[in-house]
């Protein structure tokens, strides 16, 4: 038989077989799990459509799918195709050897097809492209590469992620008849996933030559001690598809039972571990579908339109941010420019008699409010190149032109109001208060003749 051949190929002394099962009959495994405990899988896809990675501890498994156009069975015409073929590498293990299928390859070949066809798990009629002709034919290639012991079920899971990602291109039918196929590329059409009805799960059993040792998920140590081997395939709904009771010492029935129900809670854990790591993949591939345009701003300064296109993202240096820095500043400026002559010119036509020199106005930009110093900004932007009008800024120098404005219009209200008469107003009701003027006007009528 296969595993007494890999026993004599990797035989063990026999104080390590004694070792093995002593630790077993104490509920312990030589990598420190219990009897009934899986090690750690690992789920990885490809970029390639229908590509994954497993990892099951130390064992690693790579599976690839593809589809081609091929004439169905003479006895399914209606149906596609399904074939499985396995490779062992000579690196993954010392028994394997190059050139030839050995007969572990076979059966493990053997054990994922029977879990996949006999439980009907893809539909193979929606493969059928045209009935008796044309049939889409899949074909699942496992690459074995490094050997850590449970071969069957690491190859049973990679082949179904394999599945689950898998995209077949979209046909249609053309010509007079009806009866020409044409394949459409990816770029015109979206390929179509697979249908899969259920997920089988292969879960490995191993015995030894006590009864009552049984272990799940045995290592490439444990495979060399242990008498006999049982794979069941169940699906997450307890429905068992296939079981592979490879020769070796025999079972009894209860022993099975067992087997099955621990099969069914390990199927349903590795199911959703699968369907989520699909799910997070077929995001991941739609969001890099989406096509990313290079991002372009319109600012609108005056009237004009400056773009920042596409170009200035593709050069990359120093001399590209200090552009990027001076258009920014430009724009700011542009921006001051506008306000301040649109907020000048409002002003400008509601109040006569303003200054000319005057173009702010109560809604113009102040730098003063701000805390921002006039001086360092201009000198700023002349150290960058960038020329700034004296009419964009307001200056102290136009700042007391305001003040002098306010000061002339206030004394010419006053001046109408003293020289105008006081119709009905007696002298009994002025006071001593009245008949003073304010210090503070007095200072601003010397002042004012002072300048004059």
């Amino acid at each position: 038989m296969e595993y007494q051949r890999l026993q004599q190929l990797t035989k063990t002394t026999i104080n390590n077989n004694n070792f093995i099962q002593t630790a077993l009959l104490s509920d312990l495994r030589i990598d420190g799990r219990r009897p009934l405990d899986y090690r750690k899988l690992t789920i990885k896809f490809g970029r390639d459509d229908g590509s994954s990675e497993v990892k099951l501890g130390d064992t690693y498994v790579i599976s690839f799918v593809t589809a081609q156009l091929l004439q169905p069975y003479k006895d399914r015409p209606n149906e596609g195709s399904l074939s499985v073929f396995t490779e062992f590498s000579p690196m993954a293990d010392p028994s394997f050897e190059p050139g030839r299928a050995s007969e572990s390859a076979v059966e493990l070949g053997r054990i994922v097809d029977r879990g996949l066809r006999e439980s009907r798990a893809i539909d193979t009629e929606s493969l059928c492209v045209v009935s008796g002709k044309l049939v889409w034919a899949i074909r699942i290639d496992i690459h074995v590469i490094d050997n850590g012991g449970n071969l069957v079920d690491a190859a049973n899971v990679a082949a179904l992620a394999a599945l689950l990602t898998f995209r077949r291109p979209e046909c249609s039918l053309t010509g007079e008849d009806g009866q020409q196929v044409v394949v459409h590329p990816p770029e015109e059409r979206d390929p179509l996933p697979l249908i899969i009805h259920h997920l089988p799960i292969a879960v490995t059993f191993g015995f030894f030559s006590n009864e009552n040792l049984v272990v799940i998920d045995p290592t490439y140590h444990e495979e060399s001690v242990m008498t006999g081997r049982m794979t069941a395939t169940l699906n997450a709904n307890g429905d068992v598809c296939s079981i592979q009771k490879a020769g070796g010492e025999g079972v009894s029935q209860r022993v099975i039972m067992n087997c099955l129900k621990l099969a069914h809670v390990k199927a349903g854990d590795i199911t959703a571990k699968i369907r989520d790591t699909v799910e997070i993949h077929n995001t991941e591939r739609a969001l890099r579908k989406i096509k990313r345009h290079s991002s372009s701003v319109a600012v609108d300064v005056c009237g004009t339109t400056a773009r920042l296109g596409g170009k200035q993202n593709q050069s990359v240096g120093d001399n590209d941010v200090n552009h990027l820095d001076q258009l920014k500043l430009k724009d700011e400026v542009n921006d001051m420019e506008c306000e301040t002559m649109s907020s000048g010119q409002l002003q400008s036509s509601k109040s006569d008699g303003v200054s000319k020199n005057f173009i702010g106005g109560p809604s113009s930009w102040d730098p003063y409010s701000e805390c921002v110093d006039s001086d360092s900004l201009k000198a700023s932007l002349a150290s960058r190149g960038i020329a700034v009008k004296q009419s964009g800024l307001s200056t102290p120098h136009s700042k007391q032109n305001d003040s002098r404005s306010e000061i002339k219009r206030e004394e010419q209200a006053e001046e109408i109001k003293t020289n105008s008469p006081n119709v009905g107003q007696s002298n009994e009701g002025k006071t001593l208060k009245d008949a003073v003027k304010p210090k503070r006007k007095r200072k601003k009528r010397a002042s004012t003749n002072a300048r004059n």
